[in-house]
């Protein structure tokens, strides 16, 4: 077979007079595949990117605008770039044909870059980026993955890769750029899928992971999992797992992938949602219990784009991810993917369809859903669907070097930093079982902050030494399944992307192998061409003494808590040791009470200390409990306090001696993170 399979390479070879040759050829046309391409026809080689699908921007440029970034800061280079091109986009006052530029909170004119943007512009930005660079690309042109017919290889180097079409690409060095890691994979490179028990690299958060599912993507009211509810006789509804390992074990399962939907509400911009054919209401008999159950959430995220669109995420028990059916996506063959994929779609589809008509859906849901359809000038030769599913892992390599939680943490000292990421560590949920109660419920949520940016190795994004020695790989890199969860950002991608082309070039100038391309060689380029390899973080914000202020001052850690659990200090000043965030989730069921022991009833101006950001919400609730009442207020906590930047008055009232009076701060329907830190009251002079 060996011998067949390598007579056909040489029969296919001869018959292709012209084989394309470069000096690096990319797999996958995804942002971190044109980031990479960019850089290194401004490095003066030669370039191309191959991509599968008819599109270029991968997620980017599939319904994934509303950027999940972490640190701003720490997005540097090409990267950058690219958000600031949004900027320059959406600075026209002609774009915006669906909406007002003014109307819309994450515009700032005063800013050098815009996060959220609509699909088609994402792609014509990118699209322009190698138009400039006059980098060549293919569309529609799939490798070849059978073994010994899509790569040539001679010792441990690339020659070519071949697609399914016949196509022959010669070049000097490769990056694979893709989700999927097909090309890793086909070079005999070292990976995994899935993820690995805690143990393994002395992780806290990479395994089976029940005990972290406290967020608000579970099931809060008990629902039956039963296909004839209360009989376990009947069967398990669709795919509910009975052998998931012990808390903390690993397994080869992923996380849930979804469509990142763009809808639109703008009446003269939408169609409905269709009802796709191969519908099945099993499907959605766990959302339909659950509705039945008491549990009204609105069942999935719709981040606001410019002209009316939206980012839509998933959100709560049963969403937009379809669990547990995307574990054979990884290694499939195509034909496998295919199936997957139109699965997922007939899936997702099906769950906008219940939404806006299923009977059993509560009226308060179908209403929700009237405003939103599909956009009509998006995905226009697709039926205005996303081209690209988020395929939020699927293989990872396993090089010399293996981004873990403790790096992400900064526990240990990363070496040779080519980038930096800064998100949550975020797994979304991996499976659904049943509980010892006999209840379903989801499991795998994991969200966690590293507590600021942290390094990503140069070792990660190469195959071990010893591996293939031309091939680099900035997207399906070397790291833990829970580190993944942090990195697997679009800008981290493209960081990586162009920090993978500038040492693709450097080793083609020293004719060198990726693992011993001169680290220092490589972080001069870097610096020069503005990537962020580093970062210091700004000396602690001063903490100030509670005792000391005027008045009688209440600290977070002296409020009745319901929910705002995390601490936080990273951002100040601050009163007292540091104050608490509602992690932007679980919407509706966190509450924070401030009850001051006043000295004297008379009246009293009310004051709440909070540390503004642009990640903040715009409308956190406030209620006033005073003498003659109470007065509901909302604050927007991205605008900085006016008392020195911390304290904003919330008015003068009447207060009873003692602890009659009190001051409630809640997170029902905020639009990001609620801040918790101090309540002030001080004494109105006679």
């Amino acid at each position: 077979m060996k011998y067949l399979t390598s007579l056909f390479v040489l029969i296919l070879s001869l018959t292709l007079t012209h084989a394309a040759e470069y000096d690096v050829v990319i797999y996958g046309g995804t942002a971190s595949g044109v980031a990479a391409a960019v850089q290194t026809a401004r490095m003066g080689k030669s370039v191309i990117i191959i991509e599968p699908s008819q599109h270029i921007g991968g997620l980017t440029s599939g319904g994934l605008g509303y950027t999940d970034s972490g640190n701003k800061e720490v997005i540097g280079g090409i990267a950058r770039e690219f958000y600031q091109r949004v900027k320059k986009y959406y600075d026209k006052p002609e774009v915006w044909q669906f909406g007002k530029q003014e109307d819309f909170k994450s515009y700032r004119a005063t800013e050098d870059a815009m996060w959220t943007f609509e699909p088609k512009v994402a792609e014509q930005i990118l699209r322009a980026m190698l138009d400039e660079q006059k980098v060549p690309f293919v569309l529609g042109e799939r490798l070849n993955r059978i073994p010994g017919m899509g790569i040539a290889v001679e010792g441990k180097r690339i020659e070519a890769i071949y697609t399914e079409s016949g196509k022959k690409y010669v070049g000097k060095m490769f990056i694979d750029a893709t989700y999927e890691g097909d090309l890793m994979a086909l070079a005999g490179v070292s990976y995994t899928v899935g993820r690995e028990a805690n143990a393994k690299y002395g992780e806290t958060l990479n395994g089976v992971a029940k005990k972290w599912n406290t967020h608000s993507h579970r099931f809060v009211v008990k629902v039956d999992p039963f296909v004839k509810a209360g009989d376990p006789k009947s069967g398990l509804l669709p795919i509910i797992d009975e052998n998931l390992p012990a808390e903390g074990e690993g397994d080869s399962r992923i996380q849930a992938y979804c469509y990142r939907m763009c809808m639109s509400n703008a009446s003269s911009n939408r169609v409905p949602f269709p009802k796709p054919e191969g519908y099945d209401e099993k499907y959605y008999e766990l959302l339909l219990r659950n509705f039945e159950a008491g549990d009204l959430r609105f069942p999935m995220k719709p981040d606001m784009m410019p002209n009316g669109k939206t980012d839509t995420n998933n959100n709560c028990a049963v969403s937009t991810d379809f669990i547990g059916a995307n574990y054979g996506y990884p290694n499939g063959s195509y034909k496998d993917r295919e199936k997957i994929l139109k699965q997922h779609e007939t899936y997702q589809k099906g769950l906008m369809w219940t939404l806006a008509n299923h009977p059993r859906v509560p009226a308060k849901i179908r209403d929700a859903m009237k405003e939103w359809g599909l956009p009509k000038d998006e995905f226009t030769d697709n039926g205005n669907w996303p081209h690209q599913i988020y395929v939020r892992e699927a293989r990872r390599m396993v090089s010399d070097y293996v981004v873990t939680e403790l790096d992400c943490r900064r526990v240990k000292d990363t070496p040779s930093s080519v980038g930096m990421g800064s998100y949550n560590m975020d797994s979304h949920n991996i499976a659904r079982y049943v509980t010892a109660e006999g209840f379903v419920q989801n499991e795998g949520d994991v969200q966690e902050s590293p507590g600021g940016p942290y390094r990503i190795s140069y070792l990660s994004i190469v195959p071990k030494k010893g591996e293939c020695s031309n091939l680099f790989v900035p997207v399906c890199l070397s790291s833990s399944h829970i580190a993944y969860g942090s990195i697997r950002m679009e800008p981290v991608f493209m960081i990586l992307g162009q920090s993978a082309a500038t040492a693709a070039v450097i080793a083609i100038t020293k004719s060198s192998d990726a693992q011993a391309v001169d680290y220092s060689d490589l972080l001069k380029r870097l610096l020069a061409d503005k990537q962020v390899v580093e970062f210091r973080s700004p000396p602690k914000a001063a903490a100030i003494d509670p005792k000391k202020l005027a008045g009688i001052v209440v600290d977070d850690e002296q409020a009745v808590r319901v929910g705002f659990e995390t601490a936080s200090s990273s951002i100040g000043t601050f009163v007292g040791a540091g104050y608490r965030h509602d992690g932007n989730a679980n919407k509706g069921t966190q509450t924070a009470t401030f009850t001051p022991d006043l000295p004297a009833a008379g009246k009293y101006e009310v004051r709440i200390a909070y540390t503004a950001n642009a990640n903040r919400a715009t409308n956190v609730p406030v209620t006033v409990v005073h003498a003659e009442g109470e007065k509901q207020i909302t604050i927007n906590q991205r605008k900085a306090a006016a008392i020195d930047a911390l304290f904003l008055s919330l008015g003068t009232f009447q207060f009873e001696k003692g602890k009659a009076g009190s001051v409630r701060i809640g997170n029902a329907k905020t639009d990001g993170f609620v801040i918790i830190d101090a309540v002030q009251w001080i004494p109105s002079k006679p």
